[in-house]
C-alpha cells in the first residue's frame, strides 16, 4: 500500500489517520501487530470520503470495542477503521424507541435506557462491547440476544452508500446473522418496554453478580471464545471443555480461566500463536473425548 496515494484524501479530513499504527492495545486480549493504517473517522462525511476513495481497493477491518477478538501480531495488511465519538451518540424517540449509534457501548445503550425507564435492555449491561459488534454477531447472555430489541440498522457499504435495514430482512442465528461483511454499521433502533427504574436497577445488579461470581473481570480475555453447540447437545460449551480439557494446560502465557472454562486468558505476553494453539488444542480434546465439534465466538483475524 503506497502512502502517497492518500495525500490528497488526507488534505480533506480532520479525522485521525495514521501509518504503520500498532493495534495491539485496542483489544482485550492485548494482542496484535501493526497495522499499514489506522483511521479514526469522526464523522459520517469522512468515512463516507474514505469508503468511495478506497473503499473497493483496501483490506478493510472495523474494529469495536475489541472485546471478542484474536488478532494476528504480524502486520495487517489494510486499514483498521475504528468509529469516533460520533457515532456512539443516543437518542430517545417516542414508544420506547432508542437509536444509538454503532460505537455505543452495550453497558453506556443499558444505562440509558434505565435512565428512561425503558426494560429490555438490561442484559446489555453483562456484554462488553459496542452496539455494531452485538449486531454483527447477534451478541446476547442469559436468554436475551439483540434481535430481541433490534427494529432497524442503518449500513453504510465499501461504496459509500448508506441504506437502512429492517429487523424483518435479516436472519439472525444463534451468534450469527446473514448480513453482509462488507457493510459497516452506522446506527441501530431498538424498542423497549416501560419499566420502572428500581426494577431496572435491580435486574441489571442480580445480572452484575452473576456474572462476577462465574466469569473472569479486569483480565486480559476475550470473553466467551466457543458457541454452546447448536444440536449435538444442550449441554453448555463450558461443561464439554471442563470434562475434556485439563484446566492447567497453556501454550505460553495462553490459559484456561479457572473462573470459566470458555475464557481464555492472556497472562502476560502471550502470542497469537499461543492462543491459537490452545483454541485449537481444546476443539481437538472436546471432539475426542465427547465427539463434537465446537465452533468459536470470538472472532479470529490472521
Amino acid at each position: 500500500m503506497e502512502k502517497t496515494k492518500f495525500d490528497n484524501f488526507l488534505k480533506k479530513i480532520k479525522s485521525k489517520f495514521q501509518f504503520d499504527y500498532n493495534i495491539k492495545k485496542l483489544n482485550w486480549f492485548n494482542i496484535g501487530g501493526e497495522a499499514k493504517a489506522f483511521f479514526k473517522p469522526d464523522n459520517l462525511n469522512e468515512l463516507s470520503l474514505f469508503l468511495k476513495e478506497f473503499g473497493h481497493e483496501e483490506k478493510i477491518f472495523v474494529l469495536g470495542a475489541g472485546s471478542n477478538i484474536l488478532l494476528n501480531d504480524s502486520s495487517f495488511k489494510g486499514v483498521v477503521i475504528k468509529l469516533g465519538k460520533n457515532f456512539s451518540n443516543i437518542s430517545l424517540l417516542q414508544n420506547n424507541i432508542i437509536v444509538a449509534g454503532s460505537a455505543t457501548t452495550d453497558k453506556k445503550l443499558s444505562e440509558f435506557a434505565m435512565v428512561n425507564e425503558i426494560g429490555g435492555f438490561e442484559f446489555l449491561s453483562c456484554i462488553p462491547g459496542t452496539v455494531g459488534g452485538g449486531i454483527k454477531i447477534n451478541s446476547g447472555c442469559y436468554g436475551k440476544e439483540f434481535k430481541d430489541i433490534l427494529i432497524s440498522i442503518q449500513v453504510i457499504d465499501k461504496r459509500g452508500q448508506i441504506k437502512t435495514i429492517p429487523k424483518s430482512d435479516i436472519n439472525f442465528g444463534y451468534r450469527e446473522s446473514n448480513l453482509n461483511m462488507d457493510y459497516i454499521f452506522l446506527s441501530a433502533s431498538f424498542k423497549g418496554t416501560p419499566k420502572k427504574r428500581d426494577l431496572i436497577e435491580k435486574e441489571i445488579k442480580f445480572l452484575k453478580e452473576k456474572k462476577e461470581k462465574t466469569q473472569p473481570s479486569k483480565i486480559k480475555t476475550g470473553g466467551s471464545t466457543f458457541k454452546n453447540p447448536k444440536k449435538q447437545t444442550s449441554e453448555k460449551v463450558w461443561k464439554l471443555i471442563e470434562r475434556s480439557v485439563p484446566k492447567d494446560i497453556n501454550f505460553g502465557d495462553a490459559e484456561i480461566s479457572e473462573k470459566h472454562s470458555n475464557f481464555l486468558i492472556n497472562k502476560g505476553n502471550a502470542s497469537f500463536e499461543d492462543m491459537l494453539k490452545l483454541i485449537n488444542f481444546i476443539k481437538k480434546n472436546v471432539k475426542s473425548k465427547t465427539g463434537i465439534e465446537i465452533e468459536t465466538e470470538i472472532e479470529i483475524i490472521g
